[in-house]
């Protein structure tokens, strides 16, 4: 019998752009992108939902695009969030190991001592993510199953969220007859998507830079440290550029992406740009030079508050050996490297997603790190679940949660 296709589904849910990819996981659990979808995102400001309608005909008609073109249907999908409301903090938690050696009960238990913290009671824990183990004085334990001894001390980056946001989000995709199996902060999915183990362990801050929020996290010793949410992006280019240049929101948009250039002090500057005018008004010719003026005063002020987040956070930019990793729509703009290595005196590089099979030439940019992190999270999360001998991931998700996923599993193999 012909083995049936594993697809796994996310969702990218920005301020600029909602966009759906479907991958299809090979036997080798390499991913091939088949389906692939995009629309316009009016419905959120800095990465919040703030009009329902908007957001679902979004989502919709991402999605509708993604299935056509792989001629399937998805019913469940790993979903990005962001916004101002994200909050971090990183915690441990210690339990006595059971029979003397470590196993994935005493993990579990570890971590979920952890997460016994207190939080605001309109906050939610959305993530416990491990950093390291400590087996009675050894430190920094990666991998503790089967390791003798009596202590076992789990520290976890915890990751909070409004309730109230997440409920909106997940709202969203209900209406548009989904489920959402997981929902994983943003920069964590653009720092797997960008960067290296290396870079990791070296100490690395990841700036996604999109177009309602500035996403940051930082990596030590080979684990993620601290991320946080900057409510400010690529969106406030186009309003200083639309303003500035008294031309509408669509015009300023165009000019940034195809004419933006973020330092005056990049070289070439002169060229004279067409720009419209509102209403009937006659579009006139501005030089390059202005447009650099205004892109990096703003750009200048994001980095500047990135560096005062990195200083409050215990991880300055003295203790990135690695340097930045810019990625986000923003990081693709014209002399930006450059104008952050002269703020933050570090080495600075643009990330891309590493290739991958189908249509990894199309999304093989920055602009779609945060998809393509989501996607090998949602690898991870389906390779953990139970797989019946036939059947996709979306047939296997039809009829119930994870309490009937598991009663077929048993029906069928036992």
């Amino acid at each position: 019998m012909e083995q049936q296709k594993r697809y796994i589904n996310v969702l990218d849910i920005g301020t600029s752009k909602v966009l759906a990819l479907i991958g299809e996981v090979q036997d080798d659990d390499k991913i091939n992108i088949v389906g692939l979808g995009q629309a316009p995102s009016r419905g959120l400001r800095a990465g919040m939902v703030t009009n329902i309608d908007a957001t679902v005909q979004a989502i919709r008609q991402a999605v509708n695009d993604a299935e056509l073109m792989a001629d399937t249907k998805i019913t469940h999908v790993t979903t990005g969030i962001a916004g101002n409301h994200i909050r971090s903090l990183n915690s441990q938690g210690v339990v006595k190991i059971k029979d003397g050696e470590v196993t994935q009960a005493d993990i579990d238990r570890a971590i979920e001592t952890a997460k016994a913290i207190n939080i605001p009671p309109d906050q939610k824990i959305l993530d416990a993510v491990v950093q390291d183990y400590i087996i009675d004085t050894q430190l920094g334990v990666r991998e503790p199953i089967g390791m003798s001894g009596v202590r076992l001390d789990t520290r976890v980056h915890i990751i909070t969220g409004a309730s109230t946001a997440v409920q909106n989000v997940q709202k969203c995709i209900e209406q548009c007859g989904l489920k959402s199996d997981q929902i994983m902060l943003q920069p964590l999915a653009s720092g797997q998507a960008v960067l290296t183990e290396d870079e990791k362990d070296l100490g690395v801050c990841v700036i996604d830079i999109g177009g309602g929020t500035t996403d940051i996290a930082v990596y030590m010793n080979g684990a993620i440290r601290h991320t946080s949410v900057i409510p400010a992006g690529g969106n406030l280019i186009t309003k200083d550029l639309s303003k500035s240049l008294r031309t509408p929101l669509d015009a300023a948009e165009y000019i940034k992406i195809h004419y933006g250039v973020a330092s005056c002090d990049t070289e070439g500057l002169g060229e004279m740009i067409e720009v419209p005018g509102v209403g009937d008004r006659t579009s006139r010719q501005v030089s390059s030079k202005v447009l650099a003026a205004i892109i990096s005063a703003r750009i200048q002020e994001i980095f500047g508050v990135v560096l005062g987040e990195l200083q409050k956070s215990g991880f300055p930019k003295e203790v990135l050996n690695a340097g930045i990793v810019l990625t986000g729509g923003v990081s693709m703009m014209t002399g930006i490297v450059e104008f952050a290595e002269k703020i933050f005196d570090l080495p600075v590089r643009t990330g891309a997603p590493q290739e991958m099979g189908g249509l990894s030439d199309r999304v093989r940019t920055p602009r779609f790190s945060t998809a393509i992190g989501l996607l090998h999270a949602a690898c991870k999360l389906e390779g953990n679940l139970p797989q019946p001998e036939n059947g996709t991931v979306q047939e296997r998700e039809e009829g119930g949660g994870l309490l009937a996923r598991l009663k077929r599993w048993i029906e069928n193999n036992l």
